[in-house]
């Protein structure tokens, strides 16, 4: 998959930190492989070597610029054609707040608890449907997704240069 450079945030030798193209949640990040490789157990030394360094400058970055709630990191990775990435997505307050008046997603408290708690995996489902496959996303609240990569981007770079 062709990565718009508006989007492309950072990259190494063997990795791309991108903005989630599709998705209208500012700081959604996608840090991928650039070799067309599909597991972790595939990867070249070096590209690993890499990886934990990476997921952490970005966690450390996404917090202190962002300040998400909780901030998840996933992989899912069964997508043909996409080579081995990490999601990293960024949980604010209002974006919680959004998913408790949505009633649609009053149906997922059947399968859980009783209390007003939810899981990673109720929002994530929130975050993917109403951010990124619905034509009206909600309104965002905070930086854009322009300024957020614009920031971002900004802290990546400047990390480097520490």
């Amino acid at each position: 998959m062709k990565i718009d450079p508006a989007f492309v945030l950072h990259e190494t030798e063997h990795w791309r930190l991108n903005h989630h193209q599709s998705s209208a949640l500012p700081g959604y990040l996608m840090l991928g492989a650039k070799a067309p490789i599909h597991s972790l157990a595939d990867m070249p030394e070096a590209a690993l070597a890499e990886l934990g360094g990476l997921l952490a400058k970005t966690q450390r970055v996404m917090e202190a610029q962002l300040k998400p709630k909780w901030l998840y990191i996933s992989r899912f990775g069964h997508m043909p054609g996409f080579p081995l990435h990490f999601h990293f997505i960024p949980v604010y307050g209002w974006v919680e707040a959004l998913f408790w008046q949505d009633e649609r997603y009053r149906v997922l408290e059947s399968f859980g608890t009783q209390q007003k708690a939810t899981d990673g995996a109720e929002l994530t489902l929130f975050i993917w449907r109403e951010f990124g496959e619905s034509p009206a996303p909600p309104s965002v609240q905070g930086p854009s997704v322009s300024e957020a990569i614009r920031r971002l981007r900004m802290a990546l770079n400047t990390q480097d240069n520490t």
